[in-house]
């Protein structure tokens, strides 16, 4: 059984229709048709690409690799009695699972209740949430504040920047005190924070938080606010932990080399919902792309109750490709980093070749 339709499952599924699926009934349970690459949000945000364009028909992936899609979230997990129940209410046993739902939202959790608030999280629903706000709030905004100093708050504050140039919208990023790209290396924060000011983006590197009904980064208010895009990452579903699988201490699965639960080994995840206990490996697009093949490989050894378990080892650096939505992108490797327009129509080959690459598979010969 595969539960959640993200990017590791996708690299499944693909490597299925290639190489042929185990010898098993398999069933993916998702509660979406379509798989968002998170890749392109940025890109659609700020109307460079069309909404259908980095959707994955995950109905047509699965037919190709032989498997039955359930078009269904999961409630709960039993995995000693090896059952799930789906939202709907129904139970469905498996043998052997793998486990790619992606995060939940964190923004209420860290910033507090407001109306105001748009979690990137669920990544596959926030462009509708987004364009739901839009309709709701005729005009253009006044005020918008990214909350987040990551790759996808600095993308998508250039994003929302182009998506309202033509009116008087002021955009503020907001890092928190990790400051901005912390996880990337120094020369990738200076390219960003110059793009930043030639945008007229202000940059604080200050914890946001909603203080009695009003917005404020460390001791100064931001208000008038009128939307808030949250990209804060991803925190855990609640129901792994309360199914009894081990987990770590921010309630992530717990895996290991082979991405095979601690407490249970006939149970695999990857993704955002699931933590790496052996290494650090963040929780990015990048390592869950590259972890569906050996997911796929994993899946093929536990059926046929083999060894030879695959292991997902990261390469020492990985290139980062942040849209500054100009026509440029920043190309961030390990301490190198540059910004052009090459940098730019590289990321949108990479981005589009990715996602046609699905498309190809299911094409009618």
């Amino acid at each position: 059984m595969l539960i959640g339709g993200g990017h590791a499952h996708l690299g499944v599924l693909a490597d299925w229709v290639r190489r042929g699926g185990p010898e098993a009934r398999t069933t993916l349970i998702s509660p979406h048709r379509y798989t968002r690459y998170s890749g392109m949000i940025p890109g659609t945000v700020a109307g460079e690409y069309d909404d259908e364009h980095g959707r994955i028909d995950l109905v047509a992936l699965a037919e190709q690799a032989g498997v039955e899609l359930l078009l269904d979230r999961c409630a709960t997990i039993d995995p000693e009695q090896r059952t799930i129940t789906t939202g709907d209410g129904r139970s469905v046993s498996f043998d052997i699972c793998s486990i790619d739902v992606g995060g939940v939202e964190r923004a209420k959790g860290v910033l507090g209740m407001d109306p105001r608030i748009v979690d990137v999280r669920p990544i596959g629903s926030f462009l509708a949430r987004l364009a739901e706000w839009q309709t709701s709030s005729p005009g253009v905004p006044g005020h918008i504040v990214v909350a987040g100093g990551g790759a996808g708050g600095v993308e998508l504050a250039f994003a929302l920047r182009r998506r309202f140039a033509s009116g008087s919208s002021r955009i503020t990023l907001v890092t928190g005190q990790d400051g901005l790209l912390d996880d990337l290396g120094r020369r990738t924060a200076v390219l960003a924070r110059r793009e930043l000011v030639r945008q007229d983006i202000p940059l604080i590197e200050e914890d946001l938080r909603i203080e009695h009904g009003a917005i404020v980064a460390g001791q100064q208010k931001l208000e008038p606010v009128d939307l808030i895009v949250a990209s804060l990452g991803a925190a855990a579903p609640r129901w792994p932990k309360e199914g009894g699988l081990a987990v770590d201490d921010d309630g992530f699965i717990a895996v290991d080399r082979h991405q095979r639960s601690l407490s249970h080994p006939h149970i695999l995840a990857a993704g955002d919902v699931a933590a790496r206990q052996d290494r650090r490996v963040p929780h990015s697009g990048v390592h869950a792309v590259h972890t569906g093949a050996v997911l796929a490989a994993n899946l093929r050894c536990l059926v046929a109750g083999t060894g030879g378990l695959r292991s997902y080892r990261p390469r020492p650096a990985s290139l980062y490709l942040l849209s500054t939505r100009s026509g440029k992108a920043i190309a961030s490797y390990g301490p190198f980093a540059a910004q052009g327009r090459w940098a730019g129509a590289l990321k949108r080959w990479i981005d589009r070749r990715w996602v046609t690459s699905f498309a190809k598979l299911t094409d009618p010969v």
